[in-house]
Order: structure tokens, then C-alpha cells, then sequence
């Protein structure tokens, strides 16, 4: 087979451990789905949840041991981070059970979901999509990933986000309102999924803006660290 333009590389995720890479086929994202989140962002209660999609090439692999950089995208004057478990699906399906879901998952790893949230709010205020919030360039960065076998985490499993050293967001895994069995669960029946999907779960409360040369550093407990400098044009 040939092609009119030279195919683009594949969107893909170092591996702990491994010389092996993780291709990515698309990045689902959970919204508000730590109460302390849904509260700072004016709602409350466990509400159905929803979702949105970044573009695979969005992703910003930061392999383990570095520090990725992260360009400050146009048009924002207020780019939030939001420290974020993502799980990894190695086997795809429709119509997933809750309690079959985690034989799904093929790992997890430490993201961000970067947003410009002036255009976000924008974009609320005018009922129109988030794209132009959520699915920029670099807005999916991720630490490696780690097979779901070697993880030990469950509800007091921590997750943080510090920049330049102060403590931004705090929290534990216990307090998502959607699971990650529950979340695939109502992925599936909305889309197929197909291995190389990755999941970013929700953010705990604290989410604030970052300006170009600020640090952040991310961490979840038995999984890893993300770390990551804001760097200007």
C-alpha cells in the first residue's frame, strides 16, 4: 500500500522497565470526578458521569528519570494543570461490566491534563464544545507507564501535583466518585474500546494556573512520578 503523504509516527508511551512502547489509539478523559474538584469548579453531588476526548498526538511521553518540556500554547493567559491517574487498556470491548473491567486494564501511569481555561470557560459560557480548552498541542503529558500486575494501589493511594516544590493538589485514590472499573464500565457503552486507549481519570481539587518556567512534578504512590517544565516560545 502506498500513501499520498508520509503517515504520521504513532503517538506512543515508554514502558517501566522495558524497551517496549505503548501506542496510544485515543485518550479518553473523565470530568469532574473528585467531589473536591466539582465543588471548586461550581458543581457537587456524584453526577452521571461524562467525557471528552483529546487527539492521540496530544500525548507528551516523559520518559522515567526526565524532565519533559512542555511549550506554553497560544492563546491562553491561564493554562491549568489537573494531576490525573491514567489507566491504560490493553483489550478492548463494548458494553464492559464493572466487574470485569480491570481484566481490561493493561496499566496506569501519572498524567496531566493541561487546559487553557480561559478558552475553556469561554466555551462553556456559549454552550460550545471544549476542543479548543482541552486538545491542543502537548495537552496529554504522561510519565511511563507501569503494567497493572506490578501496581499496588487502591482507596489511600496518594496523588499530588507540586510546582516549583509547593504542594498544588492532594488527594487519594479512594476519593474518586467514579472507579476506574465503574468508569470503563460506562466508556463502553458509549464507545468500543480498543487496546491503546488511555483513560485519564479525574483531578483532585487544587487545579491552578502555571506560567512558562515553572516546574511541576507529579506523583501517585507504587505507580511514579511525572515531572515537567513550562518552557516560552
Amino acid at each position: 500500500m502506498s500513501f499520498v503523504l508520509t503517515p504520521p509516527p504513532i503517538p506512543s508511551v515508554p514502558v517501566k522497565g522495558s524497551d517496549d512502547r505503548f501506542a496510544v489509539h485515543r485518550i479518553y478523559c473523565v470530568g469532574r470526578n473528585y467531589v473536591e474538584h466539582a465543588i471548586e469548579m461550581g458543581h457537587s453531588g456524584r453526577e452521571a458521569p461524562f467525557f471528552f476526548l483529546k487527539p492521540a498526538d496530544t500525548v507528551l511521553a516523559v520518559p522515567e528519570g526526565t524532565v519533559g518540556a512542555m511549550r506554553y500554547p497560544t492563546l491562553t493567559q491561564s493554562l491549568h494543570h489537573e494531576i490525573e491517574l491514567v489507566a491504560a487498556i490493553g483489550r478492548g470491548g463494548r458494553n464492559i461490566a464493572a466487574n470485569d473491567a480491570m481484566s481490561h486494564v493493561w496499566g496506569y501511569a501519572v498524567g496531566l491534563d493541561m487546559t487553557r481555561r480561559d478558552l475553556q470557560n469561554e466555551a462553556k459560557k456559549l454552550g460550545r464544545p471544549w476542543s479548543v480548552g482541552k486538545g491542543f498541542e502537548q495537552a496529554a503529558p504522561i510519565g511511563p507507564l507501569t503494567r497493572a500486575a506490578d501496581c499496588r494501589i487502591g482507596a489511600e493511594t496518594a496523588i499530588s501535583l507540586e510546582v516549583n516544590g509547593e504542594m498544588r493538589q492532594h488527594s487519594v485514590l479512594g476519593k474518586l466518585i467514579w472507579s476506574v472499573a465503574e468508569i470503563i464500565e460506562h466508556l463502553s457503552t458509549a464507545w468500543d474500546l480498543a487496546p491503546g486507549d488511555l483513560i485519564y481519570t479525574g483531578t483532585p481539587a487544587g487545579v491552578a494556573a502555571v506560567v512558562a518556567g515553572d516546574t511541576l512534578k507529579g506523583s501517585i504512590a507504587g505507580i511514579g512520578t511525572l515531572e515537567l517544565k513550562i518552557i516560552g516560545d
